[in-house]
């Protein structure tokens, strides 16, 4: 009975050695998709919003408020993937 016990688990850990090795390249491609496409869009709003306080200084304070609002929002998005990338990593 034993032996059947040793043999059970070494297939499992046979089976499950590439999945290990795979959560680490999941962990890599959840930070670096979700690095990237929020560093994209911050920059995107920061050229359209510098580009409309050029195109009208007077409104710039309303124009930098709603610009910075949506840059933490963004950044939000990318801890998120960190998190998301912690909880692949550890769990």
């Amino acid at each position: 009975m034993l032996f059947w016990k040793k043999s059970i688990l070494s297939l499992f850990e046979i089976f499950l050695t590439p999945f290990k090795m795979d959560k680490n390249l999941f962990v890599a491609l959840a930070i670096a998709i979700g690095g990237a496409m929020p560093a994209l869009a911050i920059g995107l709003l920061a050229s359209k919003g510098l580009e409309a306080i050029g195109r009208n200084p007077e409104a710039a304070s309303q124009i930098q408020t709603a610009m910075i609002l949506a840059i933490a929002f963004c950044e939000a998005i990318a801890i998120y993937a960190l998190v998301v990338a912690l909880i692949i990593k550890f769990v």
